[in-house]
């Protein structure tokens, strides 16, 4: 099973397995990871799942929605890595992301 790494804003670090299809922001809630709330649900509406993906998994990574991109225009702390957890689902080729988390969402 794929593996997802989540890095909490002061250094925790969760290291999940990760089942195919299932959005990062669903493993995170499923396994209680703080700094992800999901708030709504995965609808991309609320943008509580917020994290930074290393530039490197670009190329595994869906395009980013016009709406994905208008949600994250709200975050406190935008950086050029900023996606909605909600929006990536997990595939074997994103097999070890890691995803650090925004510290305004604790």
């Amino acid at each position: 099973m794929p593996i997802v790494t989540f890095i909490e804003h002061d250094g925790t670090t969760r290291r999940i397995d990760a089942p195919n299809q299932r959005s990062l922001m669903q493993i995170a809630v499923d396994n209680g990871v703080t700094g992800i709330l999901g708030d709504c649900g995965g609808s991309c509406s609320c943008a509580t799942c917020h994290g930074y993906i290393g530039s490197e998994w670009a190329p595994h990574l869906p395009r980013i929605s016009e709406t994905e991109a208008f949600m994250l225009e709200g975050v406190p702390e935008p950086r050029e890595t900023s996606r909605l957890c909600c929006q990536l689902r997990m595939a074997p080729e994103l097999d070890g992301i890691v995803v650090h988390l925004p510290a305004e969402q604790v």
